[in-house]
């Protein structure tokens, strides 16, 4: 799953590491840059609707992310079976 800002908030994140590092390393032709976190979470599930049901509904019961601020994308991954 992948856990990123939404489009138009802030990313002070993106900003830094565009500013602080990429600019400034002679790379002017990046424009921005956003930054978001990335979980492989491994799931017992009969396929893979079931796996991405299960994935999304801990994303929110447990707050991994917070819908106000962030994007969440589930995708299937490697199907083992």
């Amino acid at each position: 799953m992948v856990v990123s800002n939404k489009p138009g908030a802030r990313d002070p994140e993106g900003e830094t590491i565009h500013r602080d590092l990429v600019a400034k390393s002679g790379f002017d032709r990046i424009r921005a840059i956003r930054a978001g976190k990335l979980l492989r979470v491994s799931v017992v599930a009969a396929n893979s609707k079931e796996a991405k049901d299960i994935v999304t509904r801990m994303c929110h019961e447990l707050r991994i992310f917070n819908p106000a601020a962030h994007a969440l994308e589930v995708s299937e991954g490697e199907l083992v079976g």
